[in-house]
């Protein structure tokens, strides 16, 4: 999974990378995703044998300066919960706390929830999946769901004969959107399995955390949610990606 990301973040136009050097060889790397108008960084990796000795700083600063260069309103990434010295060194470059999210990962829900419909998205549910991220984020992420139609994972809930969420995917790499968190549990639920590690779910959100346990998902990690720049209270349910 970790060349798979790597090879991504290295051929994809939408990705800016950076690696940091010691004595001829690669010691280090860093992305920043830029397929919104709100950037997404990592992932950041350091060769452990030159771990602080200001290589991921210097990776850090680099991809910030390129978000300053290309005018992104707002930057944001997602940290370890353990790893105290990586949450000092964001902090430090003046990166500020959001929230707790929960790594769930578990089987498949494999069950309908009452009023809503689950589908495969389509081109046509573009714009409206991006004019929901806008209500509820302040801003879209369609360059995200355009790539998710592209690879065949994205799927819409419609509640009432009008889509109320949307999903790139069910993966660790993949957010989701909807108005509601009964919307967010329909699609959950809908998922033939959880991608990577598993799903990000917004801790404070407690009725979806206690719906994903009560339905055999478990918690495997804590993460933080650190932004710098545009933040809006998020105005209705979501779940980042590991990028945010």
């Amino acid at each position: 999974m970790g060349v798979e990301l790597i090879h991504a973040g290295l051929t994809h136009p939408g990705f800016y990378s950076v690696v940091a050097e010691l004595d001829g060889r690669i010691v280090g790397s860093n992305f920043l995703d830029e397929r919104s108008s709100v950037v997404g960084v990592g992932p950041l990796t350091i060769d452990p044998a030159v771990q602080n000795r200001g290589a991921g700083r210097r990776l850090m600063q680099d991809v910030m300066d390129r978000a300053a260069e290309q005018g992104a309103p707002g930057i944001r990434l997602l940290q370890s919960g353990y790893h105290t010295r990586s949450f000092s060194l964001y902090a430090s470059l003046g990166f500020a706390f959001r929230e707790t999210v929960a790594c769930m990962q578990g089987p498949a829900i494999s069950r309908a929830v009452t009023g809503h419909t689950v589908r495969e998205a389509t081109e046509a549910d573009l714009a409206p999946c991006n004019e929901l991220c806008r209500r509820v984020h302040g801003f879209d992420r369609g360059g995200e769901v355009a790539d998710a139609l592209g690879h065949g994972t994205a799927r819409v809930v419609e509640h009432e004969g009008r889509i109320t969420g949307y999903a790139t995917d069910l993966a660790f790499f993949a957010h989701a959107v909807a108005e509601t968190t009964t919307g967010l549990q329909a699609l959950i639920a809908s998922a033939p399995a959880f991608g990577g590690p598993g799903i990000l779910v917004p801790a404070r959100n407690s009725p979806l955390v206690q719906w994903g346990l009560a339905n055999g998902l478990r918690v495997v990690q804590l993460m933080s949610l650190m932004t710098i720049g545009l933040y809006n209270e998020p105005a209705g349910a979501y779940l980042p990606s590991i990028l945010y």
